[in-house]
């Protein structure tokens, strides 16, 4: 079972995201944790693919072969599956990628956004990326080691595999499943604005809730009681944590506004 934290004020929740940050060999904060926030607390890790319904999976390819066709070539770095299913998840195309972050921050802005959720309990998923990747094939683990990382790039990942089909051809003779983390190319201000990090599991089926539910020290839930959210979204705001720094332009700037001027609805304590 996953790790539920109930979150009691701001200064917890600061303790919680930064549990852990500390690294001696370095002698500086450097956490090993990703990120992920949620408006509702009972919000799963599935995927947009999965949210398909039906056999999904099989989808996949399609998805991705129609994209490439589609969009206009020089919108990616290099023409690869990984710079394409980086752009696809970036433009709302269902894959089996997960939206992440190095930022608590962002999470929190993410499970405080949506003012018609402030009714009820929102959530922040954290990974353990470092605990995750120990779990990896040996080859995968050696591009790492190689590289100095401890997080995929697209031309990392491309070493391990140049398509999506040779990539779950290896993973499925890997044995056990695994799931990794790379960082996507700055397509634009967003991206980079948001510190994102994807998910990539080795079979489109697996949820990240039942990979990593066997092992409480690869993830926790940090709940957020509606009665906080308020306090958290007028702090994060004061912080320039706002959707006109993670969206760039008119629509973020204009979902911006809308939020600033709902009116509050404070949830009386329980």
């Amino acid at each position: 079972m996953i790790e539920d934290v109930a979150i009691e004020s701001w200064e917890h929740l600061h303790d919680e995201v930064f549990r852990d940050a500390w690294n001696p060999r370095l002698g500086r904060f450097r956490s090993s944790w990703l990120f992920r926030g949620g408006a509702r607390a009972d919000y799963d890790l599935k995927t947009s693919l999965m949210r398909l319904g039906g056999d999904y999976w099989n989808r996949e390819g399609h998805l991705l072969r129609n994209f490439r066709k589609y969009a206009h070539r020089e919108t990616v770095p290099f023409d690869d599956d990984w710079n394409w299913l980086a752009l696809g998840q970036h433009h709302g195309l269902p894959t089996r990628l997960l939206d992440w972050t190095y930022s608590p921050y962002v999470a929190m802005h993410f499970a405080t956004q949506d003012a018609g959720a402030y009714d009820e309990d929102g959530v922040v998923h954290m990974v353990n990326f470092r605990d995750a990747h120990r779990r990896l094939p040996d080859e995968l683990i050696g591009i790492l080691n190689e590289d100095g990382s401890h997080v995929f790039t697209t031309e990392l990942m491309s070493r391990y595999a140049i398509t999506l089909r040779e990539f779950d051809a290896k993973a499925s003779g890997a044995g056990s499943p695994f799931v990794l983390f790379f960082e996507p190319p700055s397509l634009d201000e967003r991206i980079t604005n948001q510190f994102a990090v994807f998910s990539l599991t080795s079979d489109p089926r697996i949820t990240l809730d039942a990979w990593i539910a066997g092992d409480r020290s690869l993830a926790r839930r940090l709940v957020i009681h509606r009665r906080l959210k308020w306090e958290i979204r007028d702090k994060l705001d004061q912080a320039n944590i706002t959707e006109r720094v993670l969206f760039p332009g008119l629509d973020g700037l204009s979902r911006w506004l809308a939020r600033q001027y709902t009116t509050p609805n404070p949830v009386a304590d329980e």
